[in-house]
C-alpha cells in the first residue's frame, strides 16, 4: 500500500516490543485499534506494497494519516489493552468488540480455609482475583500446580467456624488418598493454611522468587532421599513457574478511577505521558511534548501538563499518581506518589511509555537529520563535562601488562561519538621498567601528542584515561611538558563506580547512568581496554611461541610465523603429527623441529 511520507518515518522509529497501536483518520479521529507481539513488524505490515489484503483492510489503509502506539510488557497486556481501548473508544474498524466479563479470573474465595478456582465474575465480596487471563488452560494448569504443590483445599463444602470439625462433613476417600488434607475437620491449622495462600499470591502477583526457592530445597531433600520421581516434578513445576508471569500491569481489580502522570525531559523538551485508568483497566493513553522556553524544573512543566491534558481528556478521577510532589491543589483531588505495589507498577507503565517517546523521537531526528542528533549529543557532552566546546574528537587511553611483563598501551579514537577504528593505535611500553602503570600512562600520552603535533595533525577536544587519580596526573604532566594542559580538556574515569576525575580536583562527579555523555566514556574505556587486551595477548602469545622456538637452528622467523599461523599456539604445535608439521613447513624444517625437541 502506498504510505505517505509522515507514515514513513514513524515506521522507522517503531520499536519491537509488545503493544498497541491506534490508527488515525484525517479528522485525528481514532478508526482502528490492534495489538501486537511486536509493533514494528505488525503496523509496517499494513503498508507493505506487495502484501495480499482483504477489501477492509484496503480500505482502511487509505484512510490512516497517522498513528500512535502504547508499549507493554507482554501480549496478554496488549490484549487486554486492546480490549480495553475498543470497548471504550468503539473505532470504525473494530467490528466485533469484546467484553472484559468474557475473560477468566482466578479467586480466592473470602471463606474459612479458602478455595481457589476460576470465575468470569468478579463482585465485591470480598474476595481477591486475580486477572484476567487470556488463557484458560494456563489458568487450568496453575490451579492444578497449586492444588498439588500447596495442598489447597478443591472440595465444595461451605465451612464456616461452627461447622468446622463437625460430623457435617464425612472425611472423604480423596483425604486417605492423600489428595486432601482435611481442612474440614480441623486437621490443618488456619496459620499453616494462611501460609500456603501466601505463596499461591506470591506466584499470582509475579513474587516467584522465595516460592522457587522453597521448592528447589525440597526437590534437593527429595533428590538426597533418592525420591527421584518427586524430585522430577517439582523441577517441572519450578519450570512451569519459571516461564509464567501472572501479573498484569495493564489491569487490577484493586484499581480504580484513577489518572497517571509521569514526566522526562532533556534540556530542550519535555514528555508528558497520561494513562487514564477506569474500573481497574486502561482505556487511555497519550504523551504530551512540550518544548521547554527556559530552564523550567520538571515539578513545573508536570503541574501545567497536568492542567492542560485533564482538560483535553477529561476526567472524574479522584486520584492522580505522580512521581513527584507538585505544587498544584485541585479542588477534591489527591495527589499521590506511590512506592510501592499496583499504583506504582502503573507509574513505571507511565514512565516507559514517556521514555520510548522520547526514544523514538530521538531516534526520528537521528534518520531525518543526523546532524542535528550528533550535535545534541556533543552539546549535552560539553554541558556534562564542563568543557568549552563540543568533544567532537575523542580520545582514550588504557595501559595494560602482566605481571610487570609485555607492558602495552591502548589509544582508541571517538568521532562525533562514535569510534574511528582506522585511527586507533598501539604502543610497547619503552622506558617503564616492570609494572608502573603511571609512568606508562605518562610515557603513551607524550609518545602520543608529541607525534601528532610533530605531523600537524588535529589534536582532540577530549582525551579520557582509563583509571583514576594516579593515571589522570600522570597523563596531566606529559600534556604540561607539551605545553597542551589547558588546551585540551582531561579527564579520569574509575572503573568500581564510574566516577569521573578532573585535574587538580579530589572530588569526583557521577553522570546519570542513563546518560548519553557517560555511555560514550563507558564505550570509548570498554574499546581502549578491548583493543589493548587484544594486542597484549598477542603480544605475549609470539613472545611466548618465540621463547619456545628460539635457539632451535634452522627454524627461524619466517618458519615461526608459518607455525604460529597453521597451529595458533605452542602446545598445539607439540601435539600435533610429524605429518602436519611436514604440511606446514615441509619435511627438512619438520625433521630439524622433531629432532630438537626430542633431545629437549
Amino acid at each position: 500500500m502506498p504510505k505517505s511520507k509522515h507514515i514513513s518515518e514513524l515506521l522507522k522509529v517503531l520499536p519491537k516490543t509488545p503493544g498497541v497501536y491506534q490508527f488515525y483518520d484525517a479528522n485525528e479521529k481514532i478508526i482502528y485499534v490492534g495489538k501486537a507481539i511486536n509493533l514494528k513488524n505488525r503496523v509496517a505490515s499494513y503498508f507493505n506494497n506487495g502484501a495480499q489484503h482483504n477489501g477492509k483492510t484496503k480500505i482502511l489503509v487509505k484512510q490512516i494519516t497517522d498513528f500512535k502506539t502504547i508499549k507493554v510488557k507482554t501480549e496478554m497486556d496488549a490484549l487486554l489493552l486492546e480490549n480495553s481501548l475498543i470497548k471504550e473508544l468503539q473505532p470504525k474498524y473494530n467490528i466485533q468488540l469484546k467484553d472484559d466479563k468474557t475473560y477468566p479470573w482466578i479467586l480466592i474465595k473470602n471463606e474459612p480455609f479458602p478455595r481457589i478456582f476460576y470465575t468470569r465474575n468478579v463482585r465485591k465480596d470480598g474476595s481477591k482475583y486475580f486477572g484476567p487471563f487470556h488463557n484458560v488452560k494456563m489458568i487450568k494448569t496453575l490451579l492444578e500446580l497449586f492444588k498439588k504443590t500447596f495442598d489447597i483445599r478443591h472440595c465444595s463444602h461451605k465451612l464456616t467456624p461452627k461447622n468446622i470439625g463437625s460430623d457435617e462433613f464425612a472425611t472423604n476417600v480423596e483425604y486417605y488418598i492423600g489428595n486432601c488434607k482435611g481442612c474440614c475437620q480441623g486437621k490443618v491449622s488456619k496459620d499453616e493454611y494462611d501460609l500456603r495462600l501466601k505463596n499461591v499470591e506470591k506466584i499470582l502477583k509475579g513474587d516467584t522468587k522465595s516460592v522457587i526457592q522453597q521448592l528447589r530445597t525440597k526437590m534437593q531433600i527429595y533428590a538426597t532421599q533418592f525420591e527421584y520421581e518427586k524430585a522430577q516434578e517439582l523441577k517441572e513445576k519450578i519450570s512451569l513457574i519459571e516461564k509464567y508471569q501472572a501479573k498484569s500491569t495493564v489491569v487490577s481489580t484493586s484499581l480504580h478511577n484513577l489518572d497517571v502522570f509521569t514526566i522526562v525531559s532533556d534540556d530542550n523538551n519535555a514528555y508528558i505521558n497520561f494513562i487514564k485508568v477506569m474500573s481497574g483497566a486502561i482505556i487511555q493513553s497519550h504523551t504530551l511534548e512540550i518544548k521547554k522556553k527556559m530552564d523550567e524544573p520538571d515539578s513545573f512543566i508536570l503541574a501545567f501538563a497536568i492542567l492542560e491534558l485533564r482538560e483535553r481528556f477529561p476526567s472524574k478521577s479522584k486520584e492522580i499518581l505522580v512521581p513527584q510532589k507538585i505544587d498544584l491543589e485541585l479542588a477534591n483531588i489527591r495527589f499521590l506518589v506511590p512506592i510501592k505495589g499496583d499504583k506504582k507498577n502503573l507509574l513505571d507503565l507511565s514512565h516507559r511509555n514517556a521514555m520510548y517517546y522520547k526514544v523514538e523521537k530521538y531516534k526520528h531526528i537521528k534518520n531525518t537529520d543526523p546532524d542535528k542528533h550528533v550535535n545534541r549529543i556533543m552539546e549535552n557532552m560539553r554541558k556534562d563535562l564542563r568543557m568549552t566546546e563540543q568533544p567532537r574528537h575523542i580520545e582514550c587511553f588504557d595501559n595494560s601488562n602482566f605481571h610487570g611483563t609485555n607492558a602495552v598501551a591502548a589509544c582508541v579514537v571517538f568521532k562525533n561519538g562514535k569510534p574511528s577504528k582506522k585511527d586507533y593505535r598501539n604502543f610497547n611500553i619503552k622506558t617503564v621498567v616492570g609494572s608502573d602503570d603511571f609512568a606508562s600512562m605518562e610515557e603513551v600520552v607524550l609518545r602520543r601528542y608529541k607525534r601528532l603535533i610533530a605531523e600537524k595533525q588535529p589534536l582532540p577536544q577530549l582525551i579520557i584515561i582509563d583509571g583514576g587519580k594516579g593515571q589522570l596526573s600522570s597523563a596531566v604532566k606529559s600534556l604540561k611538558t607539551l605545553k597542551l594542559y589547558g588546551k585540551i580538556a582531561i579527564i579520569g574515569i574509575a572503573k568500581r563506580l564510574e566516577e569521573i576525575y578532573f585535574p587538580g580536583d579530589t572530588v569526583p562527579i557521577y553522570l546519570d547512568k542513563r546518560s548519553e555523555s557517560l555511555k560514550i566514556i563507558q564505550n570509548a574505556r570498554n574499546e581502549a581496554h578491548r583493543f589493548g587486551i587484544t594486542h597484549h595477548r598477542n603480544k605475549r602469545s609470539k613472545n611466548f611461541i618465540k621463547s619456545e622456538l628460539l635457539g632451535i637452528k634452522g627454524i627461524g622467523d619466517k618458519t615461526q610465523l608459518q607455525l604460529i599461523k597453521d597451529f595458533k599456539s605452542v602446545s598445539k604445535i607439540k601435539e600435533a603429527k610429524f605429518e602436519d608439521w611436514v604440511s606446514s613447513i615441509g619435511l627438512s624444517k619438520a625433521s630439524i623441529l622433531r629432532d630438537a625437541w626430542q633431545k629437549g
